[in-house]
């Protein structure tokens, strides 16, 4: 690693006469208190630089005249410290008092009562009324409301700087300072209201306040803190698998924080700490349904489950076990996907099985195999703030990934090089130290001609290379034809940049690759994960701390579903259905013949259901009537269904269309757990009740498995699940709920006295000879190129404030107060030539369809290039996609779409 990550050594300090070990260098008031030494602070907050303002950590230090702050300390070898003594507690009284003086607050009405540093402080000196010194005074500064997730009360701020600090420093936004003087000093966001700033909701600032003056407005008045049941968990969102504290009371979620462990941190985006409205929403199914005489009615969980299970043994029994197609949830518990896919092998006896993983990472999965041996992210989060370079190709981490973007933002800030290849001006793109806008689809040309210049100038790792890789010869011939001249003309990169990109990427001493869905939801998204190996690989820079390939998952658990075999064409832990002995295990745990012959996947299967060689669906917790490409195609297919079983949580657009729908727990309401995008098993643990009669979904499928005669297990909890998952799949079988009651283990963790696995490969690659291979792949142009009918190129992507289909993030209130109405994001110029103005009404028309959109001006889209996102169900934007796979992973085109703009 980086000189920056050099351990400090332990010295030796003195505290009140006692010795303690203590990290040179190291701020002494964290270290007094990590040593048990409980000084009082205001200001101080570990995550951030000190800053000293409330002045309550004075200590005495040997041989300096006056007391100092120990916050703006560092430990030295040597030190004497008094931390504690008659005048250093009195000094502190008069200054909490002096504090409490200018609040001039109520406790009694105050809604952090119960949580507030301040109030704790003010009991543990005995600051009552009685024995005040100095008289409070209200400042009747005005609160400001504007903000749609938070409520700041300048009377109540004690100027401490952290809120300040950590928009600064841990989020790398900047957004918050000081304004005015004297009394009158108070926090601004940006030139004017709250709302009007650059801040985003992310609730950093709030989860900083020590006092009551940030307050989360979706929780005021919700409850008290000891009328609250708190309960820690697992995001629901995308795949970072942040840790959340889930306060409840009355069965009812009143607020979220992050919790202070890997691989948040405490921190969250504005989806995580408010987007949790949804699961108390009247809206949730609450009852089963059945369609008769056309209409979906409520019926009893008994009536619901016997017509599920009579309809699918007569299908089956009718076109054979393959006639029936079982897709799997990316945001449902490993032990409800593990349960499902065995659902599918032994109750239908069909490899038919899938997840979303097919319209967002089936590339990874695929490539990543091919050319490591694993389909996952090889190195850990955290490792990313320690780096020398960060490469990202095709991902809008701040507003996908957002905490792992902050992660990005504070590497960048302490020195490590930031390259962005994307056609978009994204957040990061800005700040990059170098920006590569590459013509969308590009990336191949612009990964090859960035290999070739490395091997060109004799950059390449030729130890690493010959030491743990093959087929580099090859590799050598094929990139070869990418000179930069010629990568210039087809990506409209200069070759000056693109030479500095692979000088700066392949001489850093550890180097990062990040991409997410600009790589892989093309025709062509395996040929490009496959480029971003060979470029790893042919730098050596994998296998190492600091390195690797990071593509970040979607979903919550998209990595688990995989993991866990809703995959058509591999069982739990990635088994080949060609392994013959492994297969065989399985086949003697779960007393069943499975299948040799690789189902159909998600793709696949919506052109067999058209063809009538599909006649039933089981949909888990899925809406793919939004997420996959051309809707009318998967509309015809699912009327030609016999049967249609939805189970989810919402009436979902796919819903709508079933025979039968079945009402789930959602994730606040099970146990379990996730697996996130590195590898983190984590625990999911149940916070409510669920509504109504809705029920966790491996309870559901089981039920159908006992009443179709074919029992997969009788399971009392998620917990025996996992057992049983354990000794199946060797990836996880050192892991057990008790080990990740706190913090998850990355797999890797084949025993349960394994520390779990930080980063892969460190030795050998997970192939037959232990060696990675390079994959030699060629560019080849987007199957769609604007033209005169159709002259813009469409880019489909997500927004920060609402995630996948929205039917969670639509139903919390907060979050459609940024954004709720669909919109196409338009070049000024383009919006000038087609004599549309910001906030107009445009019909998007492709080849295939059209959405009714509002246009956004904005300099983020380049001339001829718009972008839109899939969230809005009233503007479907895979009306507008094509039906074209990728020939390896079978993922379709979802990125790029020809389009034309038209006024409404």
């Amino acid at each position: 690693m980086n000189a920056r990550n050099k351990e400090p050594r332990l010295v030796r300090i003195y505290v009140d006469g006692r010795e303690i070990l203590a990290r040179e260098g190291e701020n002494l008031l964290k270290a007094l208190k990590e040593a048990g030494f409980d000084i009082p602070s205001l200001c101080y907050y570990d995550k951030v630089s000190p800053s000293g303002s409330c002045r309550l950590c004075l200590v005495k230090i040997d041989g300096r005249p006056d007391p100092i702050p120990a916050c703006t300390l560092t430990v030295e070898e040597g030190m004497r410290i008094t931390a504690f003594d008659d005048e250093l507690e009195e000094i502190r009284r008069i200054i909490l008092d002096l504090i409490l003086s200018e609040l001039g607050c109520n406790c009694l009405t105050c809604d952090k009562n119960g949580y507030c540093l301040l109030q704790d402080l003010a009991y543990r000196y005995g600051l009552d009324e009685e024995h005040r010194l100095f008289t409070p005074q209200f400042r009747g500064l005005p609160k400001d409301t504007s903000s749609p997730i938070l409520i700041y009360d300048p009377n109540k701020c004690i100027r401490c700087e952290r809120c300040i600090k950590a928009c600064e420093e841990i989020q790398g936004k900047g957004i918050l300072s000081f304004a005015y003087s004297g009394q009158n000093i108070i926090v601004v966001a940006g030139l004017s209201s709250w709302r009007e700033s650059l801040c985003d909701g992310c609730g950093e600032c709030i989860q900083a306040c020590p006092v009551g003056a940030l307050l989360e407005k979706p929780s005021i008045r919700k409850g008290r803190i000891w009328e609250v049941r708190k309960v820690p968990t697992t995001c629901p969102y995308c795949g970072i698998g942040c840790q959340i504290e889930v306060w409840v009371k009355d069965n009812k979620i009143i607020k979220v924080l992050g919790r202070d462990v890997p691989p948040n941190y405490g921190s969250l985006c504005i989806k995580g700490r408010f987007g949790y409205e949804h699961v108390n929403s009247p809206e949730r199914l609450t009852k089963p349904l059945l369609r008769k005489e056309g209409k979906l009615v409520p019926v009893d969980w008994d009536e619901a489950l016997n017509f599920v299970a009579r309809k699918l043994k007569e299908i089956v029994n009718k076109y054979g076990p393959d006639s029936v197609f079982i897709m799997g949830s990316s945001k449902a518990t490993n032990e409800a996907n593990y349960i499902l896919q065995k659902f599918a092998r032994v109750a239908i006896g069909t490899n038919n099985v899938d997840n979303s993983a097919r319209l967002c990472h089936a590339p990874t999965v695929a490539g990543l195999k091919r050319a490591l041996g694993a389909g996952a992210m090889t190195n850990s989060i955290e490792e990313l703030e320690k780096t020398d370079c960060i490469l990202i190709f095709g991902s809008n981490t701040t507003e996908n990934h957002p905490v792992i973007g902050a992660i990005i933002r504070r590497a960048k800030r302490k020195g490590t090089k930031l390259i962005v290849v994307d056609p978009l001006r994204t957040e990061l793109a800005e700040m990059a130290d170098i920006w590569l806008r590459i013509k969308p689809g590009t990336d191949i040309a612009l990964i090859n001609g960035m290999i070739n210049y490395i091997i060109t100038k004799g950059l390449e790792d030729i130890n690493f290379i010959k030491r743990r890789c093959k087929n580099f010869k090859e590799l050598k011939e094929c990139v070869a034809k990418y000179d930069l001249d010629k990568v210039e003309k087809i990506t409209g990169v200069t070759k000056e940049k693109i030479a500095k990109a692979a000088t700066i990427y392949a001489k850093a001493k550890n180097a990062c690759i990040i991409y997410c869905m600009g790589i892989t939801q093309h025709v062509f998204g395996t040929k490009n994960v496959l480029a971003i190996a060979n470029l790893a690989l042919v730098t050596g820079h994998i296998g190492r701390e600091g390195n690797g390939i990071y593509p970040l998952r979607g979903h919550n658990n998209v990595q688990g579903a995989c993991d866990l075999g809703v995959l058509p064409d591999s069982l739990p832990g990635y088994v080949s259905l060609g392994d013959e002995s492994s297969v065989k295990r399985f086949e003697e745990a779960w007393n069943t013949k499975i299948p040799r012959k690789p189902g159909l996947t998600l793709t696949e299967a919506i052109k067999a259901a058209i063809d009538g060689k599909v006649k039933a669906m089981y949909i888990m917790g899925s809406n793919i009537l939004l997420t996959h490409p051309n809707v009318k195609l998967v509309e015809k297919a699912l009327r030609k269904l016999e049967l249609l079983v939805v189970q989810d949580i919402f009436l979902t657009e796919t819903a709508r269309y079933a025979h039968v729908v079945l009402p789930a727990a959602c994730w606040a309401e099970v146990d379990g757990t996730y697996t996130s995008t590195e590898r983190r098993v984590l625990r999911v643990r149940k916070a409510i009740d669920p509504p109504g009669e809705a029920k966790p979904d491996w309870w559901i499928v089981c039920e159908i498995a006992k009443r179709m005669g074919r029992s997969i297990g009788e399971y009392s909890s998620a917990e025996e699940i996992w057992e049983e998952i354990r000794s199946l799949v060797p990836i996880y079988s050192g892991i057990t709920y008790k080990r990740i009651s706190n913090i998850g283990l990355q797999w890797p963790c084949p025993s349960e006295k394994h520390p779990g696995t930080k980063f892969l490969y460190a030795k050998r690659f997970n192939t037959p000879d232990g060696r990675a291979v390079f994959h030699p792949v060629e560019y080849e142009p987007l199957p769609e190129q604007a033209d005169d009918k159709y002259p813009y190129l469409l880019i489909i992507g997500r927004s920060l404030f609402h995630f996948h289909t929205a039917h969670m993030t639509r139903r919390s209130k907060p979050l459609g107060e940024y954004i709720d109405l669909p919109y196409v994001e338009i070049n000024p110029k383009d919006m000038e030539k087609l004599g549309i103005s910001d906030g107009d009404k445009v019909r998007i028309v492709s080849r295939r369809g059209s959405i009714k959109v509002y246009a956004c001006k904005s300099e983020r889209t380049p001339p001829g290039i718009l972008f839109t996102t899939f969230h809005f169900s009233e503007a479907p934007a895979n009306k507008m996609t094509e039906y074209v796979l990728d020939p390896i992973s079978k993922i379709p085109e979802l990125k790029v779409v020809a389009c034309r703009i038209e006024k409404e």
